[in-house]
């Protein structure tokens, strides 16, 4: 605890700016962004002390102008995984020594490096790698990275404040251990935040950790490592390493010193990953702490008492906004027959308002690209197959084109077959199926939603009958981690709403709780007498 029981700054969520015409923050990040899609970034491996550029690699080009590059970055070898592993070790003493309010302060200072001198970065950084409208990477890359780390340095000091009674004589305290070892953290393209905060998450109670970012979110990765640095974090405490996936995991799934993974990605990797360390788990030294949030196939079902306007302006953010690709994003919707019509002309009505999809550069622009062309290749095949399913009939958008970026038209697709495959595949992308339910088949259709998917992430009711929304709450209990009553199934905020969900959809720890912190530390109680005894025998021996 160091020389005072500290209370740290009251977290507050970080203000979204709104980037209107004529703003200050609007022409700041019009300005980066020409810098950085005319300069040529090179991003090194960060292992320990060293930036080490292997002269293998590869380039980065924005997925909405896939012929431009942006720049390029370096691959790792073994050998620079197993060296980032060794500088993690040599430098864990040392930071999880620290006591922790320095450690603290590193990240509440990186935090306000990002809320001011860092933010345009940031965000530009993520409108060009990830294709984010400024909308999109505000929320994401700024304002739930900077909660992120305020929020949890107060869980942080909330955690070690938590301490166990005492009793006469005697002295309990608990003292919140970092693993013994080191933490892997796996991140995701789609949220800049997910790929700062799983890293820091785990070094601020003390660990130190080997970061694999996802490939197409390196360039926003390097901005988070400049802040990191910046910030004063010590080197080898975070170092990050791209290249091989399969290389990289099995090379640090071998270390005996592996003691937890911190993952957001897709199911089937993390059931592979999961199956990895079960097989190797005779080689640790301790049980690795397994962490992981991975796909959805989230639902908003709506009532007959919902009004047509709140349901229509639910599918639109939450199917389209950044295309689909956030875990949370709408995917399968259920209307009852008796609005349905007039839900799906407004949906259609606001699909005919986008512009044609493009670059966030032009902030009239409400959907850009999906991210590669793998995701481009496969959301065009189920559309293809839905054009010819006599089940499925396209309603709005069906159109795509990757000449020059890889773009998707927000698609609606209206279904005959509840059971229809987009109904149950993770797409990950702008594209949304409905099945529509007889009115008076609502229980019916609630059950329908638990049973269809093997995910459990995210859903919605939207109603005005209070008696159909307890109903829709109880019966959705297991399907959803986070669920939403009247509002779209995406959008979760740090402080407000801890993310997370079970089934396939991952462990269900909550990012941005003190439930997620947990899990990166090893506690130790300690008991200390004050009067020792001095003879074995109790009273009950006479």
């Amino acid at each position: 605890m160091g020389k005072g029981f500290f209370q740290v700054p009251t977290a507050l969520n970080e203000p979204i700016k709104s980037y209107a015409p004529g703003t200050s923050e609007r022409d700041a990040v019009l300005q980066q962004y020409q810098a950085y899609f005319n300069g040529k970034v090179e991003v090194p491996l960060y292992i320990g002390s060293e930036e080490i550029r292997t002269g293998n690699t590869k380039p980065m080009s924005p997925p909405h102008d896939h012929g431009h590059s942006v720049g390029k970055y370096h691959l790792a070898e073994k050998q620079h995984v197993e060296k980032a592993i060794k500088n993690c070790l040599e430098a864990r003493t040392a930071w999880a020594d620290l006591t922790w309010e320095q450690r603290a302060a590193i990240f509440l200072k990186a935090a306000e490096l990002i809320a001011g001198p860092y933010r345009a970065k940031m965000n530009t950084a993520t409108m060009i790698a990830q294709s984010k409208t400024i909308h999109q990477a505000e929320i994401d890359a700024a304002c739930e990275l900077i909660d992120f780390l305020r929020f949890n340095v107060e869980y942080m000091s909330q955690i070690y404040e938590e301490q166990p009674d005492s009793a006469e004589g005697i002295w309990n305290r608990v003292e919140y251990r970092p693993l013994e070892g080191f933490v892997y953290a796996i991140t995701p393209f789609n949220f800049t935040a997910i790929a700062g905060n799983l890293p820091a998450s785990a070094a601020m109670m003390g660990n130190v950790v080997v970061w694999k970012p996802s490939d197409h979110q390196i360039f926003s990765a390097k901005v988070i490592m400049d802040v990191f640095k910046e910030a004063g974090l010590p080197d080898g405490v975070i170092n990050m390493v791209y290249g091989d996936p399969v290389m990289i995991t099995d090379t640090v799934l071998e270390s005996p010193d592996f003691a937890g993974i911190h993952f957001t990605g897709s199911t089937h990797v993390f059931k592979e990953l999961w199956k990895k360390i079960g097989n190797n788990i005779h080689t640790y030294k301790t049980y690795p702490r397994i962490v992981g949030e991975t796909g959805g196939k989230d639902f908003i079902i709506a009532h007959p008492t919902a009004k047509p306007e709140q349901v229509a302006t639910a599918i639109t953010r939450g199917a389209f906004e950044f295309q689909g690709q956030k875990c949370s994003a709408a995917s399968r919707v259920y209307l009852p027959k008796s609005t349905s019509k007039e839900v799906l002309d407004l949906v259609k009505k606001d699909i005919g308002s986008f512009n044609q999809p493009g670059s966030p550069e032009d902030m009239s622009n409400f959907i850009t690209a999906v991210i590669h062309e793998g995701s481009f290749d496969k959301l065009a095949k189920y559309i293809d197959e839905a054009k010819k399913d006599a089940e499925a009939e396209i309603v709005a958008g069906g159109g795509y084109d990757k000449s020059k970026g890889y773009f998707v038209e927000p698609t609606v697709i209206v279904t005959s077959n509840p059971h229809y495959t987009t109904m149950k595949t993770e797409l990950f992308g702008p594209v949304v199926t409905v099945y529509v339910y007889e009115d008076k088949d609502w229980s019916k259709t609630l059950k329908l939603v638990d049973s269809t998917s093997e995910y459990a992430l995210t859903g919605a009711v939207l109603a005005t009958d209070r008696y159909a929304i307890d109903q829709a709450t109880k019966a959705l209990q297991n399907c959803a981690g986070n669920f939403y009553i009247n509002d779209k199934p995406t959008g979760a905020v740090v402080g407000q709403q801890p993310f997370g969900g079970a089934r396939a959809s991952g462990t269900n720890d909550k990012a941005g709780s003190a439930q997620n912190l947990l899990r990166w530390v090893s506690p130790r109680l300690i008991k200390e007498t004050f009067v020792t005894p001095e003879d074995y025998r109790y009273p009950f021996l006479g």
